[in-house]
């Protein structure tokens, strides 16, 4: 048995076993990757994989529990490579986040900055993408840790904590009715049309429950990933923008874009609390800049809590919070 065959049957399983696809994302070629795989089977001494004439068809039972056992060997080979890291460079290497448009844009760019100062020789790598994209690269170890407020508790495979609470506000032009409105109700806004995040972004759940608790039907005008094009297509008249706390609030808006133009209405009586959390493979090897990072990031997130977290034990990690 040795690392590649192992590599070869994870590839395979995470390419839905098509093999063309696991040699391209391997550099090797397919005969190889079959081959690879046929020599691990007889050396075990069961099929892995059931075959269809050169296809693999389906895992076979053994073959779960081969997987399951190749993605311990696996994960602790990453964890070996990091353990060599913190202890040979103690204060460089990559912190590798994962996260949405909305917290890369307003949240984070302090706590990065923070972080760039205690550690100047750390390269920090953002990924991009919804909130299944982000756990997806938590478990493919493409990122270090997760950021997002929707799904991420919904995966066995990770460890989520809660990171910080945040409301939706409404946005719109000074001059709209509901401007001068004391108290907006949702029947008021189901009236209006509507421009908010597509439906599995930044709390979109939170305000599709509130109107359906209602039995109210809003009229959706447009959906977007993006704080700032919703923004944008409320000041063209497109109609009112429900957006998250921190698109419109002053410290978190790093590119000099001004919303005195609009109205911002606070709207959590409308639709609640959402709860940010971030999220880590479990039983992964954290650095200590990882920790570092997760507290400059909220003062919940201290390192003593995460350990806890990754140690199985409890920490508020399963909260009742609209995920």
């Amino acid at each position: 048995m040795n690392l590649h065959q192992f590599r070869f049957v994870q590839e395979a399983v995470k390419r839905n076993l098509n093999l063309t696809e696991a040699a391209k994302a391997l550099h090797t070629s397919q005969p190889g990757v079959s081959k690879a795989i046929i020599e691990l089977e007889e050396e075990l001494g069961i099929e892995i994989f059931a075959r269809h004439g050169k296809r693999l068809k389906r895992i076979t039972e053994p073959g779960h529990h081969v997987i399951n056992s190749v993605e311990v060997i696996m994960r602790e080979l990453g964890n070996l490579k990091r353990i060599g890291e913190q202890f040979s460079k103690e204060d460089s290497g990559t912190l590798s986040i994962a996260t949405t448009h909305t917290q890369a844009r307003y949240v984070l760019p302090k706590p990065i900055s923070d972080l760039r100062i205690a550690y100047p020789k750390v390269n920090i790598s953002l990924h991009q993408g919804s909130p299944e994209q982000v756990a997806q690269m938590l478990i493919d170890d493409v990122a270090d840790m997760g950021i997002a407020t929707e799904s991420l508790s919904q995966y066995d495979q990770l460890v989520t904590l809660p990171c910080y609470e945040w409301q939706h506000v409404l946005v719109m032009p000074k001059d709209h009715p509901l401007a001068k409105k004391p108290n907006i109700r949702l029947d008021d806004l189901a009236q209006e049309p509507i421009i908010t995040y597509h439906p599995s972004y930044t709390g979109r759940t939170k305000i599709d429950r509130a109107f359906e608790s209602k039995n109210l039907h809003p009229r959706i005008a447009l959906e977007a990933i993006d704080s700032d094009v919703i923004k944008t297509y409320v000041r063209t008249g497109l109609g009112i923008g429900i957006v998250a706390e921190m698109a419109v609030q002053a410290d978190g808006n790093s590119s000099g874009e001004s919303n005195q133009d609009l109205a911002v209405v606070n709207a959590g009586h409308l639709f609640g609390k959402n709860v940010t959390r971030v999220a880590f493979k479990r039983s992964g090897y954290l650095r200590n800049f990882v920790y570092t990072f997760a507290e400059l990031l909220s003062e919940r997130l201290s390192k003593a809590a995460i350990v806890s977290a990754m140690n199985g034990k409890a920490t508020g990690e399963n909260d009742d919070y609209d995920m």
